[in-house]
């Protein structure tokens, strides 16, 4: 397989929405981005990640770690844009709720 060839991800769909598209476990309200922050930033092993979300498969998971591997660049600038949006939410409204 040379380094261009893309995978199939069989789990893995498009959803679009209020904030735009974002890849989901298909049949599953969960996010790619969800399972990477649980992996990467949590550390979070696959069965731990499958424990937390018992609704789905093994399969299932090493797919959306697969596909963030392979769509790394897009997925990581995702995160940091909801990471801006969060801190500029608590910036905005934490001291309205103090």
């Amino acid at each position: 397989m040379s380094r261009t060839t893309k995978l199939l991800h069989p789990y893995i769909g498009q959803k679009s929405g209020v904030c735009g598209e974002t890849s989901i476990i298909k049949g599953t309200r969960i996010r790619v981005i969800d399972i990477v922050i649980e992996y990467e930033l949590l550390g979070f092993s696959p069965d731990e990640i499958l424990e937390a979300h018992p609704h789905l498969r093994l399969e299932q998971i090493h797919d959306a770690l697969s596909y963030y591997y392979e769509n790394r660049k897009a997925i990581d600038k995702e995160m940091q844009t909801k990471l801006k949006d969060i801190e500029k939410f608590q910036k905005e409204y934490e001291p309205k709720l103090r």
